[in-house]
């Protein structure tokens, strides 16, 4: 049976997120107990003991037994910059219902940048970021980003109090702006959009709200969930059938040259696929090379 005492404690809680965002628990149904049962419909009776829940729901993450895990859901309540919604809505396996500035006057809050949190473009992603801007820099881009807010709420009020609708006051709103909305979403889709967007991969801002989300509302309500995820998918590595090639000649090499891990660079671009090696840039193969980094198997370039 669900928690009720745990759900109580966390509805409505509202854990910070950037300046002025949160993520809260609005309603949970099931807990790790239903995973298991879900689970065991598919054979009857089967195993009963419940030392062996855990092994069941790690069995079933592991091998990405998916259904079982769709019989729980969860509905939050986020406020979350409209820039940082866009990539979040893009999750289409959740109900959705968000403010409505046709209905509402916007939420009066956009998110700020502090001086030293601006970010260069990624010299190697090019849809994410890379080493962040100098101070002096922040300061100046902080600064006229603030003009920037000001200037845009003065605009919106204007037209509000001009008397033009609401629908319409709206449309030169940044992006910064912040909204709500009540996200429903079953425990399979909710650790699939976890996956995605506490990857180092996604964009920083969105990591934070996934990040509180798994950590501060999904492990306490789902503790050996939560643990499978975090050994089988958060912080597991998969290796494709070419990445398996590669260590294979890896191993086989350093094997006849008495080296030991980790091995040189040298090393992995000789044991590369060979559907690499003519590419000057492959990211594909980059991504080998971070991995067998992690393992511990290849030298830091």
């Amino acid at each position: 049976m669900p928690n009720v005492p745990l759900i109580e404690e966390l509805r409505w809680k509202k854990f910070p997120v950037l300046d002025d965002g949160f993520v809260c628990l609005v309603d949970c149904m099931g807990d790790d107990s239903a995973i298991v049962q879900a689970a065991r419909v598919s054979y009857g009776a089967g195993t009963k003991q419940v030392s062996d829940d855990r092994t069941l729901i790690r069995y079933l993450m592991r091998h990405r037994h998916s259904t079982p895990f769709e019989m729980a859901e969860i509905k939050f309540l986020v406020r979350v910059p409209m820039d940082c919604w866009r990539q979040w809505i893009r999750h289409r396996t959740a109900n959705v219902n968000e403010y409505s500035t046709r209905y509402s006057v916007a939420i009066d809050s956009a998110q700020t940048t502090d001086p030293d949190e601006w970010r260069m473009q990624s010299e190697v992603n090019r849809q994410g970021s890379g080493a962040h801007l100098p101070h002096e820099t922040g300061v100046r881009l902080t600064e006229t980003e603030k003009e920037f807010q000001r200037a845009a709420q003065r605009l919106y009020n204007e037209r509000l109090e001009a008397g033009v609708a609401r629908e319409q006051a709206r449309k030169d709103l940044p992006l910064c702006t912040y909204t709500e909305a009540y996200w429903k979403v079953d425990l399979h889709n909710l650790l699939h959009f976890l996956a995605l967007r506490m990857d180092s991969h996604a964009q920083w801002e969105i990591r934070q709200f996934a990040t509180t989300m798994g950590e501060k509302i999904l492990a306490p309500l789902f503790p050996v969930v939560w643990e499978a995820f975090v050994d089988y998918r958060r912080d597991a590595s998969h290796l494709s059938r070419l990445e398996m090639g590669v260590i294979q000649r890896l191993t086989a090499d350093a094997a006849g040259k008495g080296a030991a891990p980790p091995y040189s660079q040298e090393m992995f671009l000789a044991a590369q696929d060979v559907s690499w090696k003519e590419l000057t840039r492959s990211r594909e193969r980059d991504e080998c090379r971070s991995k067998l980094i992690r393992m511990g198997l290849v030298q830091e370039p």
